[in-house]
């Protein structure tokens, strides 16, 4: 359903051990930073278990409530000023990471189990939660899909929709849920408005469903200036790309940056059987040049 990292990466060792040959080229950026960059980053975080959850030192992690600060450390590196949870944990945990980080939080809950968290630097001006006009039906964006309005330093609005899309092999529930954000977001869209949708989608960028999106106006950043194949899961050995920052709207001709973060923290070490990621996803980033 989704595409695979090139096998040119990887090669077997002694033993049946998997391993990277060099360096993956979407793991690190030697690009110059904007003089006025925004920098997004769409990250499931596993319900801040660690990953695998099992491991002696996540369970620990968890137990000592150490997670909001490692999480806040990792994604301190990269100097964010918008992220989306997908799979959020408790409330306390991601406004702890919140204020760690000096951002804004608003939290989008969900169908289900799995709640969605907004991030941003910016005043969040509005916050909706399914914005459809009417109630969510029973089988849909049982996960989450929220909406939001951040005020901008230049006094203009960025519309930002996080979402986490059902997942399974079988689309019809996850088509089901595009077409109705793809209808609720039309105006917006026609309008040209600048808009961010972050989240993990749960589908290839070879489905039915990514088409959709690409039909109805949005620009996929990993496609637009990535290198590579850009897979976000897993964290051991990454092998598909289901999670995503999309834009339409002037700040789509904006990024100048997209990869997924192969890197520190984010990625699990398979060499060391004690180790953990804070996540079974990488997240990806993307870096907007605002003066452009």
């Amino acid at each position: 359903m989704v595409n695979s990292i090139s096998r040119r990466l990887f090669a077997g060792v002694a033993g049946g051990a998997v391993v990277p040959l060099l360096t993956p080229a979407w793991s690190f950026s030697n690009r110059p930073e904007p003089a006025k960059a925004l920098r997004v980053i769409a990250y499931n975080i596993y319900g801040g278990n660690g990953w695998p959850k099992e491991r002696p030192l996540a369970r620990q992690a968890v137990e000592k409530k150490q997670m909001a600060a490692r999480l806040a450390q990792a994604l301190e590196l990269y100097s964010p000023d918008i992220i989306c949870f997908s799979e959020s944990p408790s409330e306390t945990i991601t406004r702890n990471i919140a204020k760690r980080l000096g951002l804004h939080h608003v939290r989008f809950p969900s169908g289900g189990s799995w709640p969605g968290t907004l991030l941003s630097r910016f005043e969040i001006a509005r916050a909706q939660n399914v914005p459809l006009g009417f109630q969510r039906p029973p089988k849909l964006f049982t996960r989450h899909w929220g909406r939001a309005e951040l005020l901008m330093p230049d006094k203009t609005t960025l519309v930002v929709h996080s979402a986490h899309l059902y997942p399974t092999a079988d689309p019809t529930n996850r088509l089901a849920e595009i077409r109705a954000m793809v209808k609720s977001m039309k105006a917006d869209l026609q309008a040209g408005k600048p808009m961010l949708l972050i989240g993990d989608l749960n589908h290839g960028p070879d489905t039915d469903e990514y088409k959709l999106w690409m039909d109805a106006g949005w620009i996929d950043t990993f496609a637009s200036v990535g290198v590579g194949e850009g897979p976000t899961i897993k964290a051991d050995i990454p092998k598909w790309r289901i999670d995503y920052v999309l834009a339409a709207g002037k700040i789509a001709k904006q990024v100048v940056e997209s990869r997924p973060l192969f890197e520190g923290g984010f990625r699990l070490n398979i060499q060391d059987p004690q180790s953990f990621a804070l996540s079974d996803h990488l997240p990806q980033l993307a870096v907007f040049d605002l003066s452009k």
